[in-house]
C-alpha cells in the first residue's frame, strides 16, 4: 500500500481558506489557495495530503449537507478536481474526510423525515422515536453522535444508508480520482460496515487507503485484514507530547514496546498506524511543550518510530493553538507557508523517513532508556537505523554495542558508534549502520 512509506500533510480547508465559519451560500473558489501551497508542502517532504471536510456542510463540514457537492465556501466540484489534479501532477496522493457517522440537519433525507415524518421514505436511514421529540422542537425524538444532536447519526445497520455512501466513495473516485479515505469517529462505525468498505477498497481497481479516526482501546478492533488498513495512533501522540514535558522517556517507549516490539505479546507488529504530533482536534505541539526545545525533537521521535508520520499545516514552523480556546484557534487561516530552521529539520526528517525501508517497515527495539535519552532500533531487509534522542540541555553519553560506523540520515554526517555515541543537549539522530 502507497501510504506506508508516505509522509501526510494535512489540512482544514475551511480553515486554512478563512471560509466563513457558518455557510453563507455564496460560492468563492478558496481551493485555488491551497493549490499555491504545494511547492511548500513538496520541498517540505510530504507526499500525500488528507483534506479534512471539504463537501457542503452547515460549518465546520462534520455536519454534512450533501455528500456530492463541495462546500460552497471552498468553490466547485471542478475547483476541488483541479486541486486533486495538480496534487497529482506534483506526486502527491489525496485522501479526503468520509464522515459517515452522522450527517447535519439539512442533510437531504433528515429533512425529508423533519417534513414528513412517518411518510417519509427516509426514516430509516436515522435512529427516530416518533413518541418523544428533539432538543430542536422537531415533534420527534433522534440520536445525536455522543449528545450532538446538530450531527445526526445514521443507521449504518441500513443496508440502504451503506449503499449510498459506496455509491458516494464511486463517486468521489470518478469526480474528483482521490486515492483515499480518512473515516472520521472509525471507532463509532458498525463493524460490518467497515469491513463492506474495505471490500470495496480491495475491488475498486486502484489501491485505496482507508485510515481510521480511533482514539484508545486495541486498534486491532478496526486494523487488519479486512478491516481498516491503519488507524490514528492517539496512544503514541499523548505518550509523545507527555513524555517531553515529564522528562519521562519511558512512556513513550514503553508504548512503542507494547505496539511493536520484539516480544510475542506485542500488539500491532507489521501494522503501519498513523502518527501525529497534532492535528485539527488538540493543541499544537508548539503549545503543549512546556520547553520549546523539545518541538524537534517531539518530531525527531515521530519520524523514527513504527508507523506513518503526518504535519499539520503550520505546525512546521512553529504555529500555535490551544485546545481551550475552541477548535477554530486550531484550524487557523494561514495567507501563505512560512518556513525556518524548525522547518528544516522537520524536512530532513521526513526525507530520511521515505528514503529508509529501515524507517518505513523496520521492527522496534530500544538499545538505550534513560528518562531523558533514549536510543531505538529500526531493522529491515538488513538495513538498520539507530535513533538517537537526548531530550536533556546537557551532553550525554549513549552506551551501546551495534555497528561501528553509521551516517547520520539527517546530516549526512559519518560517525563513529563502536561503544556508543555523545548526544548534544537536545539533539536527534537519524544513524543508519554501515
Amino acid at each position: 500500500m502507497w501510504a506506508e512509506n508516505s509522509v501526510f500533510y494535512q489540512i482544514y480547508p475551511l480553515g486554512i481558506t478563512g471560509a466563513p465559519r457558518d455557510n453563507d451560500g455564496v460560492t468563492v473558489n478558496r481551493l485555488g489557495k491551497i493549490a499555491d501551497w504545494l511547492p511548500h508542502i513538496k520541498k517540505l517532504g510530504a507526499n500525500a495530503i488528507y483534506f479534512s471536510p471539504v463537501f457542503e456542510s452547515d460549518t465546520h463540514g462534520y455536519d454534512t449537507r450533501d455528500y456530492r457537492k463541495i462546500d460552497c465556501r471552498l468553490g466547485t466540484n471542478a475547483d476541488f478536481r483541479a486541486l486533486v489534479d495538480a496534487c497529482h501532477e506534483a506526486g502527491i496522493k489525496v485522501i479526503v474526510d468520509g464522515v459517515f457517522n452522522h450527517v447535519g440537519r439539512n442533510f437531504f433525507a433528515f429533512r425529508d423525515v423533519r417534513e414528513k415524518r412517518w411518510e417519509s421514505p427516509y426514516r430509516d436511514w436515522f435512529h427516530v422515536n416518533f413518541d418523544g421529540n428533539s432538543a430542536y422542537n422537531d415533534g420527534f425524538w433522534y440520536e445525536g453522535w455522543e449528545g450532538h444532536y446538530e450531527l445526526v447519526k445514521l443507521n449504518l445497520r441500513n443496508p440502504a444508508v451503506r449503499d449510498y455512501l459506496v455509491d458516494t466513495i464511486k463517486y468521489w473516485i470518478d469526480e474528483f480520482d482521490i486515492d483515499g479515505l480518512r473515516l472520521d469517529v472509525a471507532y463509532s462505525l458498525e463493524p460490518d460496515f467497515i469491513r463492506q468498505l474495505r471490500w470495496f477498497s480491495d475491488n475498486c481497481g486502484r489501491e485505496f487507503f482507508l485510515l481510521g479516526e480511533t482514539l484508545h482501546g486495541d486498534y486491532n478492533r478496526w486494523v487488519g485484514n479486512g478491516l481498516l488498513h491503519s488507524c490514528t495512533n492517539y496512544e503514541c501522540y499523548k505518550g509523545l507530547w507527555s513524555a517531553l514535558n515529564s522528562y519521562n522517556l519511558f512512556e513513550i517507549v514503553h508504548s512503542l514496546k507494547r505496539q511493536f516490539g520484539p516480544e510475542p505479546w506485542t500488539l500491532y507488529k507489521g501494522k503501519h498506524l498513523y502518527c501525529f504530533a497534532d492535528n485539527h482536534d488538540v493543541s499544537r505541539a508548539a503549545s503543549i511543550l512546556v520547553n520549546k526545545d523539545h518541538l524537534p525533537l517531539d518530531y525527531g521521535i515521530l519520524f523514527g518510530m513504527p508507523g506513518i508520520p503526518q504535519i499539520y499545516y503550520g505546525s512546521e514552523w512553529g504555529v500555535e493553538g490551544d485546545k481551550r480556546g475552541g477548535d477554530w484557534g486550531l484550524r487557523p487561516a494561514i495567507d501563505k507557508p512560512e518556513w525556518n530552521e524548525l522547518t528544516d529539520k522537520i524536512a530532513a526528517m521526513a526525507k530520511a523517513h521515505k528514503e529508509s525501508k529501515a524507517l518505513c517497515y523496520g521492527d522496534f527495539g530500544d538499545l538505550v532508556l534513560t528518562n531523558k535519552q533514549t536510543v531505538f532500533r529500526r531493522t529491515c531487509d538488513g538495513e538498520t537505523v539507530l535513533v538517537a534522542v537526548n531530550i536533556d540541555g546537557s551532553p550525554f553519553f549513549a552506551r551501546f554495542n551495534w555497528g561501528e560506523k553509521a551516517v547520520d540520515l539527517l546530516t549526512g554526517e559519518e560517525k563513529s558508534v563502536a561503544g556508543g555515541i555523545e548526544l548534544p543537549p537536545y539533539s536527534v539522530m537519524y544513524l543508519k549502520i554501515v
